[in-house]
């Protein structure tokens, strides 16, 4: 079997197009990324560490998790913050209950960068909204399958989806999703990507 990006593959199998369709995807969320970063004088890393503090719990801003969020070492993270905190982007808040440990926090002026860069991948989101509603529930599914086998062969980390959840279950014969959390039935249009009531399945 040749590899999915040799042409004479992807005219044989559909898998190879779809992750060839995958990667131009991923190269297009890449140009819009760098492009806002650069606009803010920002690395990708530092950007991506503004967005996730300003969108998540305070648990979760911290060195050790943004590490694992973005599958790179502690150093990596620390040098990222280092430097947004010389930029006056984010600060450092001490842990009362354990002085060795902290979270970290946008300043205003990084709540400001961040209201206004965060809108990078709006022409994304536009073509996803040409789709109809049924291609688009089933594109959703397909994705969150695809996470969860790459979640499952270690190739990604930290998933907070319903299907990784612990308080997710699924009915094999209806297919239909259920939480038991908030002890409703989900329509696949309502699964999530990233929850902040998740807790990890054992």
């Amino acid at each position: 079997m040749q590899s999915p990006f040799h042409l004479e593959q992807q005219n044989i199998s559909i898998d190879s197009r779809i992750v060839a369709s995958l990667e131009r995807i991923s190269e297009a969320f890449r140009v819009l990324f760098w492009n806002e970063s650069k606009k803010w004088g920002l690395s990708p890393i530092q950007l991506q560490i503004l967005i996730f503090i300003c969108t998540h719990s305070n648990e979760k801003c911290n060195i050790t998790y943004l590490a694992k969020e973005f599958n790179m070492t502690k150093a990596t993270i620390s040098d990222a913050v280092k430097s947004l905190e010389e930029k006056s982007l984010i600060k450092r808040k001490i842990n009362p209950n354990d002085y060795r440990s902290h979270s970290i926090e946008l300043t205003t002026e990084g709540k400001k960068t961040v209201s206004k860069a965060s809108y990078f991948a709006n022409e994304l989101e536009k073509s996803i909204s040409s789709l109809n509603t049924n291609d688009k529930e089933n594109l959703l599914l397909s994705l969150i399958d695809i996470i969860y086998n790459l979640t499952a062969a270690g190739v990604i980390t930290v998933q907070r989806m319903c299907l990784t959840c612990i308080h997710y279950s699924k009915d094999e014969k209806s297919g239909e999703h259920f939480c038991k959390l908030l002890n409703k039935k989900l329509k696949n249009s309502e699964l999530r990507i990233d929850c902040p009531e998740h807790s990890f399945a054992k």
